[in-house]
């Protein structure tokens, strides 16, 4: 008896979306615009585009410096990389 597959491609829909860390993120803008971003530049960004994000074991109560905000090259850097990803359209 023999047996034969025919394959079809995978629909997009049907193609569960990968993790797209902020490892990820920081490698795609160095390598297309060749400056590095901080993890805190990318939480504030995806914070202010309404993306899920989980609370961090490591968290501290309270800040040692106060929380700077992104200069405006470096977002929409990042947005440019959570589009590339499509985290955001």
């Amino acid at each position: 008896m023999e047996f034969e597959l025919e394959e079809e491609p995978t629909p997009v829909s049907v193609i569960k979306p990968r993790k797209v860390t902020y490892k990820m993120i920081q490698e795609y803008i160095q390598n297309k615009y060749g400056f590095k971003v901080h993890t805190a530049y990318i939480a504030e960004v995806k914070r202010n585009h309404g993306i899920r994000m989980y609370d961090a074991p490591n968290a501290v109560e309270q800040l040692k410096h106060p929380r700077s905000h992104p200069p405006l090259e470096k977002v929409q850097a990042i947005e440019d990389a959570l589009r590339e990803y499509k985290v955001i359209d």
